[in-house]
């Protein structure tokens, strides 16, 4: 593959595992039954870490880019999917 599409598959993959990531350890201010800020919505997270999750999600990406690099160029793979 050239780096063009492989960095268009990380692309990709970064944002299904950022969506993937996203509502993991979330907790609304309902849910913990704290008083809720004039002008919020009581489904809001509190401490939404998105720092965290964009690594996570970073992390979870590259490993699936290298999975898939390396699938497509295993020859062991390959001769078992094209017998």
């Amino acid at each position: 593959m050239q780096i063009g599409s492989i960095i268009a598959v990380f692309f990709v993959l970064w944002w299904i595992s950022f969506v993937a990531v996203l509502p993991i350890g979330n907790k609304s201010f309902h849910e913990a039954g704290e008083e809720v800020v004039a002008g919020s919505d009581p489904g809001a997270p509190i401490a939404p870490r998105l720092l965290f999750k964009v690594l996570t999600a970073t992390g979870l990406a590259a490993v699936l880019t290298a999975l898939l690099m390396w699938g497509l160029t295993n020859e062991a793979l390959q001769y078992y999917w094209n017998r």
